[in-house]
């Protein structure tokens, strides 16, 4: 019999994280295969949490579901930021 009276750690293997940054570009490439303009589609999706604005097309929208819609924003802010090229010089 096991001791109760230590603390057990159990740990479950979750999917390998992907990075918000490979779900967009996975996510932006598909809707440009499909024709769709990726920019509005991935707007819809952020503003309604409405997954038909993104294409299953290489399994796009499951990926993208799995990712917090807030998470998308802060990523494609902080790239904004990041890009030099629109600061004020």
């Amino acid at each position: 019999m096991s001791d109760l009276s230590n603390t057990q750690f159990f740990q479950v293997n979750i999917e390998n994280e992907i990075s918000v940054k490979h779900v967009l570009d996975v996510v932006y490439h598909a809707m440009a295969e499909k024709g769709y303009n990726p920019v509005s589609q991935i707007v819809g999706y952020i503003m309604s949490g409405d997954p038909t604005y993104i294409t299953s097309h290489n399994g796009a929208r499951s990926m993208i579901m799995k990712v917090e819609r807030d998470e998308l924003v802060e990523e494609l802010l902080k790239e904004y930021i990041n890009n030099e090229s629109w600061k004020a010089e």
